[in-house]
């Protein structure tokens, strides 16, 4: 079905006030992820907790690129996998479902799940030492942050407690030879999260190319800026970094 003949007010009428706001929030952040280059053109996945008390999500329909995503494409989908609403009739990717549900099954309190394939990401991730603490931007992640062995593309469902448990309580997760992950309570808190963690590899893979000894930090210093970075968490810093993004977006000053 052609997005541009979606019927979006039959959508809005049949969906609550709160689905409707988490669907433009997500699209918002397939949009930004666009404008940032974080995309693997018609793969990877955002997903997002409908509020209210089915355990449904919400999960880009398979086939369309990061900057099409639209409020009202958004699939949604059961726990299980199962399609409870595509308005495009496209269904989703079972990589994405694999990886995202098996998170928001087992973590009640992730309402969203990020999972990107940037340069960046899967050059780190193909690190034996993984994420190296740096940056200021890698000490956000200081015993914060879950690493995932490669098992082949994502389709088999026995991988899935093997990734709910590599991530443990923690809201980062790298997927060896693979790429990011990020969750949070919030679009907002899963965004931030991978705005670092993508920062965090790119400083990694740009310091590594010139060459010279790396300084890495001692972890008395790492864990007292994440700390810090724990406290901006607390309250909610994250929000204002989403804010100002979306200003950005809606101005197309990204």
């Amino acid at each position: 079905m052609s997005t541009e003949t979606l019927d979006v007010a039959s959508l809005r009428q049949r969906i609550s006030e709160g689905e409707w706001q988490a669907r433009v929030k997500l699209a918002q952040a397939y949009h930004l992820a666009a404008k940032l280059r974080w995309t693997d053109h018609i793969y990877t996945h955002f997903s997002l907790r409908v509020p209210g008390d089915k355990p449904h999500f919400l999960i880009n329909a398979f086939g369309q690129t990061f900057d099409e995503i639209q409020a009202e494409t958004l699939v949604k989908i059961d726990i299980d996998g199962n399609i409870i609403d595509d308005p495009t009739g496209l269904g989703i990717n079972l990589a994405g479902f694999v990886i995202h549900s098996a998170i928001h099954r087992a973590r009640p309190d992730a309402h969203a799940v990020l999972h990107t394939h940037t340069a960046a990401g899967i050059g780190v991730s193909a690190q034996k030492n993984g994420l190296l603490m740096i940056s200021q931007h890698s000490t956000r992640f200081h015993n914060r942050l879950g690493y995932h062995d490669y098992e082949g593309i994502a389709l088999d469902l026995d991988e899935q407690q093997r990734i709910v448990t590599d991530l443990g309580d923690r809201n980062a997760l790298i997927l060896r030879n693979h790429g990011l992950l990020t969750s949070g309570g919030s679009i907002e808190e899963a965004f931030y999260n991978l705005y670092y963690l993508e920062r965090a590899c790119q400083a990694q893979l740009a310091a590594q190319s010139g060459g010279a000894q790396l300084i890495i930090l001692p972890d008395a210093v790492a864990e007292k800026a994440a700390q810090a970075f724990d406290n901006s968490i607390r309250h909610h810093k994250y929000q204002l970094h989403w804010d100002a993004y979306i200003r950005q977006l809606n101005r197309n000053a990204l």
